[in-house]
């Protein structure tokens, strides 16, 4: 099993407006870094954050280079989570975000940013079950939540591990852990942009839950559950549409993630 890939049209709305608070990232010292490795960091969302807020060297790593070709950063490498191309301690800071829970084996990727870090690393994960919706179509949170839930139970990663990696870091050898949590909000609301009208059009027509099928199904969804479940998100999705077309369609997702920091130990305590 290998980690999970996203497109860049994905990450890109996923993420948007995530850090328009950014106290939660006070635990990274940022104004303190002199280089900073953001791995896995996609198409950069949190790769430009961590530029504006530290005076040094912000990097980002990922191993699709499709993807880093959105990166603005000082530096761009293609690296695979767990074996990063770079000395022990080139960094004093080594983060990622929403990485984590894609991966089959987080514990090694830590090891690996210990490895990379001669001080701190961090990583900002959601924790999946904890998703909230809030929707004028009166069937969608519950509709998003059944499937939710389900998708969760057939994933093959812990998607659910933003609450937990503290342990993960401790696994890892880190000390001094402490994690603060970061709720993202995301809300629909008129005027709907082109990314917003598209998914509506998308769950009108159930494409992306079809793409979902085969986790769906690991996680025990049969066959008639299924369908009845993609002729229930279709009627949503077009009730959707139709108030989106009134400019009344409002939707509120609440995700929260959890910034977890650890130190790297020096010699006499590891």
């Amino acid at each position: 099993m290998g980690v999970r890939r996203f497109s860049a049209e994905y990450l890109t709305d996923t993420r948007r407006g995530m850090w328009e608070n950014r106290e939660a990232l006070a635990p990274l010292s940022l104004g303190d870094r002199e280089r900073v490795l953001d791995v896995g960091c996609g198409t950069g969302e949190l790769t430009r954050v961590l530029a504006e807020e530290s005076p040094g060297e912000v990097v980002g790593a990922d191993a699709d280079s499709d993807l880093l070709a959105h990166v603005a950063a000082d530096g761009r490498l293609q690296a695979d989570a767990t074996r990063l191309p770079v000395r022990d301690g080139a960094f004093d800071l080594v983060t990622c975000q929403a990485l984590l829970i894609n991966l089959p084996n987080p514990v090694a990727a830590v090891r690996e940013f210990s490895r990379a870090s001669s001080d701190l690393v961090a990583a900002i994960e959601p924790d999946n079950s904890e998703v909230r919706v809030e929707s004028t179509v009166p069937d969608e949170a519950s509709l998003a939540e059944s499937a939710r839930q389900t998708y969760i139970e057939g994933v093959e990663t812990d998607v659910t591990l933003g609450r937990s990696a503290a342990s993960v870091f401790e696994d890892a050898g880190l000390v001094d852990v402490r994690t603060r949590r970061h709720e993202h909000v995301r809300t629909v609301e008129p005027p709907y942009s082109p990314a917003e009208l598209e998914s509506a059009q998308r769950k009108a027509t159930a494409s992306r839950l079809a793409e979902q099928r085969p986790t769906l199904e690991a996680g025990g969804m049969t066959g008639s559950e299924y369908d009845r479940l993609r002729s229930a998100w279709r009627e949503m999705g077009r009730s959707a549409v139709t108030q989106m077309q009134d400019e009344a369609y409002r939707r509120r997702a609440m995700i929260p993630f959890y910034v977890t920091v650890g130190r790297v130990p020096d010699a006499t305590e590891a």
